[in-house]
């Protein structure tokens, strides 16, 4: 549904900090999927765990808030010109929960629902599976504000 290139019309986050490769499917206003491939070659591997590399928790949540943020700005109406002044910050994660590792080579797949959109505020419930097996859960609360 949108490419890499799409995301970086809408987010502003670039390479390295960029993760999510693709969306999936979207419903604004309710539900968006997509997902990163980890490759070895991320830079959090270098030292994250040398010999032993699992991809940080921190970054699989910072997945799921981005994958967010392209649901909150796209639930919003904003045209193209409006989403360039416009950027997504975090108020709070509640409830994070890890439950198994992601290691190289793994499909991550974030599965956002929205649980409260009123007005610039959104409150998501994030899900982050490998191969239908839940391994990270939060809840993420932002705000869309100007840039």
């Amino acid at each position: 549904m949108l490419d890499v290139m799409e995301i970086q019309e809408i987010l502003p986050h670039r390479y390295p900090f960029l993760l999510v490769d693709r969306i999936t499917n979207m419903e604004p206003g309710k539900s968006i999927t997509g997902f990163k491939n980890i490759s070895i070659s991320e830079p959090a591997f270098m030292g994250h765990f040398p010999g032993h590399p699992i991809y940080p928790g921190v970054m699989i949540l910072e997945g799921m808030a981005q994958a967010g943020g392209v649901l909150a700005l796209k639930s919003n109406n904003l045209s193209t010109e409006e989403l360039k002044n416009k950027v997504i910050y975090f108020m709070s994660i509640d409830k994070a929960k890890f439950r198994n590792p992601v290691k190289p080579g793994d499909r991550l797949e974030y599965r956002i629902e929205v649980l409260k959109l009123r007005g610039t505020l959104i409150v998501l419930d994030g899900k982050a599976y490998v191969d239908d097996k839940l391994v990270a859960e939060a809840e993420l609360k932002a705000m869309v504000v100007d840039k």
